[in-house]
């Protein structure tokens, strides 16, 4: 299965001066990646904003409700692609969640109705016990919880496909399949994963690709290729990463990482494309919530022609 991964680090967060705008941002790069499929959301420190050492502290300050930009991001992330019927049980009260209702809704497909039929469905388990030991209850935003055939621990988001030929009996059973499945089977978009990378060089180096990323692309002001020219393709990839810098550019990050050996006129060297997708702007700068927003626009059509299609939103 083909995937995009869209990159970006989190200090654009703090370019934003209130936490409402902070919040809406944040909401603009959801809704950006859900209209043009994006499967995955890597957000990197580039050592420019208030900074997270390491993958583990920044789980652990999922947790506390000390601010720190790269996790406010990622929280946001994960809060507006949970469909709205599990939200109570996976993200308890956080100040960085306060300003939650300025936020438009992603309206996935994932995110069924109650009203709507569907074949798969997102659940958290319950805590409610099965006489027998046997399997679990999963809420999966029906009047009737779902029971599974495996025993899981209560509070854990699962991917559920759902009997249908017990739609209209006293117990709807279900079976707990791979998240990835409803798209690899239907062709049906099921939302995005997030991780956090603590470099750029982090966000291909824990690739969660067994065989990595096969098309690194750069997007910059000064990149060497433009999406508009009418020669401008993209080979064939299967697992496909678009970067993103902050506020002064991949340049800028490259420039301040000790870990890489580059300087950032180097910069380009990261990667297999360095592409410029709007090269005509009128504005001396592009924001990055605008630049993924114009760039997904301009390089999703290359990834349709690539590989055939894009898959199905509906």
């Amino acid at each position: 299965m083909q995937t995009v991964t869209i990159a970006l680090p989190g200090s654009i967060i703090d370019n934003a001066q209130t936490k409402e705008l902070k919040t809406y941002l944040a909401g603009q790069i959801a809704r950006a990646a859900v209209i043009f499929q994006v499967d995955e959301i890597v957000i990197y420190d580039d050592h420019l904003g208030q900074k997270t050492k390491n993958a583990s502290q920044a789980s652990e300050t999922l947790q506390r409700d000390a601010y720190d930009c790269h996790v406010f991001l990622m929280r946001i992330l994960q809060y507006l692609e949970t469909p709205q019927y599990l939200r109570k049980q996976l993200f308890p009260k956080h100040t960085d969640l306060s300003c939650a209702g300025l936020l438009n809704p992603l309206d996935t497909p994932h995110h069924v109705r109650s009203s709507e039929s569907s074949l798969y469905r997102e659940g958290v388990v319950s805590d409610r016990m099965l006489k027998d030991k046997e399997g679990s209850y999963v809420y999966v935003g029906l009047p009737k919880e779902v029971r599974v055939d495996k025993r899981i621990h209560p509070g854990i988001r699962v991917t559920v496909k759902l009997d249908q030929t017990t739609n209209n009996s006293k117990k709807l059973l279900g079976t707990l399949v791979s998240p990835s499945e409803p798209r690899q089977k239907t062709g049906i978009y099921w939302g995005y994963t997030c991780r956090f990378a603590p470099s750029l060089r982090h966000v291909w180096q824990e690739c969660p690709y067994e065989s990595g990323y096969d098309l690194k692309i750069g997007t910059s002001e000064r990149g060497n290729q433009s999406t508009n020219d009418p020669a401008f393709s993209l080979p064939a990839f299967k697992h496909g990463l678009i970067v993103f810098g902050g506020v002064a550019g991949i340049e800028e990050c490259v420039g301040n990482d000790e870990t890489i050996s580059l300087s950032s006129e180097e910069s380009n060297k990261l990667f297999d494309m360095w592409v410029n997708t709007c090269p005509s702007q009128g504005s001396r700068t592009i924001r990055t919530e605008e630049a993924v927003l114009i760039s997904l626009s301009a390089l999703m059509p290359h990834v349709s022609m690539s590989t055939g299609s894009l898959v199905n939103s509906s």
